[in-house]
């Protein structure tokens, strides 16, 4: 079956009426937190609203108009807003369903298409780094002309995807709370930035690069795109926007290199169980490989060169619960540390048989994370995969 055709704005609110308090407390919606491959949102916080960003409802959709955001599918479903409304980055567009013309189920699955992404991302204007899609081009962008109760049906089908990729998110976050609280009764009594800790009988604490062989990434240049996403050999390749404070591991990546790549540059290989931590622009994500895996050179490895010693798991949590503004700023932003104050990093380093005794603890727990995002993958490959032909009317509903 094929549809006709009508401008996209004849199905969306582009932007909502939506009213704010000026100095009122609203939930926010960085930029930042918004996962391309997720449908909601799942980290919203609050601010107060001082009349900028773009102004959102339960039910929108926000929608990436910054050069890479959109190239890189920021795009989610807002819900769960305390108030019913709130605020985010300026660079969102924000498309609301039209009351009896188009569902908001149905207007979040098209945004992602191809049919409204392409013709944004080909609009693109402005400076080098910061071009914007022209919300003229993107309102009359032609889509199709699905009735309601067939926009329903082809929500349905997808939010059925969606719903056990987030009902996995959940169990997902249990289960590291679970962990978390074991690691919490276990070693939260030692504190980095306070110099009169007492520690125990048999336990030290040293710097990071006498427990770990600790390596940086690097980036290959970026002007010979022949380094950068091979489909034949490739190994991934980690920035900081792959790394999800909800996900503990580091499984999807955006971008791989080539194994050439790897072996022209000299780029350090984390093997799997390797912890991640960001360093620059964004200092403390904290992500465990789960294969071979490079990164940039905001991220630096902390490879584990003796198991019966130090195990991923604690690890992970220590440098997730860092309070890394002990350690000053080498950036005159302040977001940056430099690889030398990250090797000289104080670790509590427990004895052995703890250390072994944690991990029995908790590897079931992270192991089913493992095989939760595993599960995540295919849902999206599969949903992704239906996305365009339920558009296209390929497969009725």
């Amino acid at each position: 079956m094929s549809w006709d055709t009508i401008a996209f704005s004849e199905l969306v609110e582009f932007p909502p009426k939506v009213s704010l308090e000026k100095d009122e407390l609203y939930d926010n919606i960085p930029m930042d937190v918004v996962d391309g491959g997720i449908k909601y949102v799942q980290e919203i916080n609050q601010r107060v609203y001082t009349g900028g960003g773009a102004k959102f409802g339960n039910g929108d959709t926000i929608f990436a108009r910054i050069t890479p955001c959109l190239e890189n599918g920021k795009i989610a479903k807002v819900k769960g807003l305390e108030k019913g409304f709130g605020f985010g980055s300026t660079e969102f567009f924000v498309f609301r369903a039209k009351e009896n013309i188009s569902d908001p189920d149905f207007i979040y699955y098209l945004a992602k298409t191809d049919l409204v992404r392409q013709p944004a991302i080909k609009s693109m204007v402005g400076a080098s780094g910061r071009q914007r899609a022209d919300k003229g081009v993107v309102e009359q962008i032609k889509v199709p002309n699905i009735p309601l109760p067939t926009q329903r049906k082809i929500a349905s089908i997808l939010s059925a995807y969606d719903d056990l990729i987030e009902n996995n998110l959940k169990r997902i976050k249990l289960l590291e709370e679970k962990a978390f609280l074991r690691y919490k009764s276990e070693f939260d009594f030692f504190k980095p930035s306070n110099e009169i800790n007492k520690i125990p009988e048999g336990w030290s604490v040293k710097r990071a690069d006498e427990i770990f062989k600790i390596n940086i990434g690097k980036t290959p240049p970026r002007e010979q795109s022949e380094w950068f996403n091979d489909d034949d050999s490739k190994v991934k390749w980690v920035s900081i926007k792959d790394i999800n404070n909800s996900t503990v591991f580091a499984f999807e990546t955006s971008e791989t290199v080539t194994e050439m790549a790897v072996s022209k540059f000299n780029m350090n290989v984390a093997k799997a169980h390797t912890v991640l931590l960001s360093f620059k622009l964004t200092v403390g994500k904290v992500a465990i490989t789960t294969e071979d895996m490079t990164t940039n050179e905001a991220i630096a490895h902390f490879n584990i060169e003796d198991e019966n010693q130090m195990c991923s798991e604690y690890i992970y949590f220590y440098l997730k619960n860092f309070p890394y503004d002990s350690l000053g700023s080498t950036s005159s932003i302040g977001t940056a540390i430099n690889s030398k104050v990250v090797k000289a990093m104080p670790v509590l380093l427990p004895p052995k048989k703890v250390i072994n005794d944690y991990k029995k603890d908790v590897e079931n727990d992270f192991n089913l994370i493992q095989n939760l995002l595993k599960q995540n993958t295919r849902l999206r490959e599969a949903r992704d995969i239906l996305l365009p032909k339920l558009m296209s009317g390929q497969i009725e509903v």
